[in-house]
């Protein structure tokens, strides 16, 4: 057996073990680093590639672990007492939570000057003696542009029947999140980013982001349409004949969705502004934020969870150039991982040209804003995933939606008196603007 199997199948067992809770756990070898991160099967490959090379050049292993219950999986290991060195989240609320019960670690000056915003802002953490520290506490490692939709024609004008939209809302223990994304970039559309900002923060109450709710629901069932009830029982990632994806089953011509959905699609389907299937701007303040052109973009953000000097070296390389490199050439063409603020693109790495339509987009956006759900303390995500889900069967229900919202603001407001928003600063310049 290869020492790098062996590895493995330690740290399989570990993950086991962690995962179950069994007593006494196991341990590694001590010259390891792990790094536990969301991505499996053929899309971690890449990623373990350049993670190889790092580690050869650095002269100690690096082993990666990938999850699709990363949350649940990294509390296992936490109460295990084996958490891994680093962790790749895509939810900075999530890691927010961390910093403030002093789990990862404040970053030094030189990584602080990666954390790109607004991807990784300045929070309020606490050190292992449980003193408060503001500061830098994750880095950007991959980004995802969206306020997308994704179509094989170019947009019409029309917003569509619900026979044109595609509609996926299943995804396991956080089923409901693409419906959170269009209650997200209707508000960000609509009622501006400085809006936006201050309701995903906890500033403004539930009840302001109402419009946005009942415009979702005019596009749902529209001419008679339920496009909720269908969206419910189907995959985000439907498979179908072999092949995952949407847009490819047939039966519907346009989806809101992500950059990082293109993996799924040849390069007849392209990603256009989310405004250009809407209905136009009936307002003043519609019009303004229209003219913002002002996009949602996502990430996967990397903390260092133990005290080795190495684990901070290690999240030196994942933000390095050379590993953004190798990542990018191992890559598909389709599946090319973005990266922050107007860094440049490892020159021997071709995109697709669904993703260099998205470069396009998203050097050419004035201003980007967080994830608003990604960045609400995790209880409060929660609970918007399933308030959209219940939304979903009844979106014309006037009622519903009032309770629904009363719900959500009732959890803000007990979010708020426990101080668990920590994140300020969602929105900002983008740095790749004009390059």
């Amino acid at each position: 057996m290869t020492m790098r199997l062996w590895v493995r199948t330690v740290l399989a067992a570990c993950l086991l073990a962690a995962t179950t809770l069994t007593a006494g756990g196991c341990s590694r070898t001590t010259e390891e680093l792990v790094v536990l991160g969301p991505w499996t099967d053929g899309e971690q490959k890449p990623f373990e590639n350049a993670l190889t090379e790092l580690g050869e050049r650095a002269g100690r292993p690096y082993v990666y672990e990938g999850t699709r219950s990363l949350r649940e999986t990294l509390l296992a290991q936490l109460q295990a007492g084996a958490p891994p060195d680093v962790v790749i989240f895509s939810s900075p609320g999530d890691i927010a939570e961390y910093a403030r019960a002093g789990k990862v670690r404040q970053l030094d000056e030189d990584l602080a000057s990666r954390a790109r915003q607004p991807w990784a802002p300045d929070v309020a953490g606490r050190d292992q003696n449980g003193d408060s520290r503001d500061g830098t506490y994750w880095v950007p490692v991959r980004v995802d542009l969206k306020s997308l939709v994704w179509s094989r024609t170019k947009p019409s004008g029309k917003t569509g029947t619900p026979a044109d939209w595609c509609l996926g809302m299943s995804s396991g223990a956080t089923s409901g999140w693409p419906g959170t994304d269009w209650v997200e970039d209707l508000v960000l559309q609509r009622q501006g980013w400085t809006a936006y900002e201050r309701w995903a923060t906890g500033e403004t109450p539930w009840q302001a982001t109402r419009p946005a709710w009942e415009e979702w629901a005019d596009l749902l069932t529209a001419q008679g349409g339920n496009l909720g009830r269908e969206g419910l029982a189907t995959s985000f990632e439907q498979l179908d004949h072999g092949r995952s994806g949407l847009l490819n089953r047939g039966d519907c011509r346009q989806e809101h969705q992500g950059s990082f959905i293109r993996r799924h699609y040849d390069d007849d389907v392209r990603p256009y502004r989310t405004r250009h299937y809407l209905r136009a701007p009936e307002n003043r303040e519609e019009r303004a934020a229209a003219a913002e052109d002002v996009f949602e973009v996502s990430g996967d953000m990397a903390a260092v969870l133990t005290p080795d000097p190495a684990a901070e070296e290690l999240l030196k390389g994942l933000t390095s150039q050379r590993f953004r490199e190798v990542w990018a050439r191992d890559a598909e063409p389709g599946e090319r991982p973005l990266f922050p603020e107007g860094e440049s693109a490892p020159a021997a790495a071709r995109p697709s040209a669904a993703t260099g339509a998205v470069q396009e987009l998203f050097d050419g956006a004035r201003r980007i804003c967080l994830d608003a759900s990604d960045a609400m303390p995790p209880t409060l995500r929660e609970a918007f995933h399933r308030a959209v889900l219940e939304f979903l069967g009844a979106p014309k229900d006037a009622g519903l939606l009032t309770r629904l919202l009363d719900r959500l603001e009732a959890e803000r407001t007990l979010q708020e008196r426990e101080k668990a928003f920590v994140l300020e600063d969602l929105c900002a310049r983008n740095g790749r603007h004009g390059v």
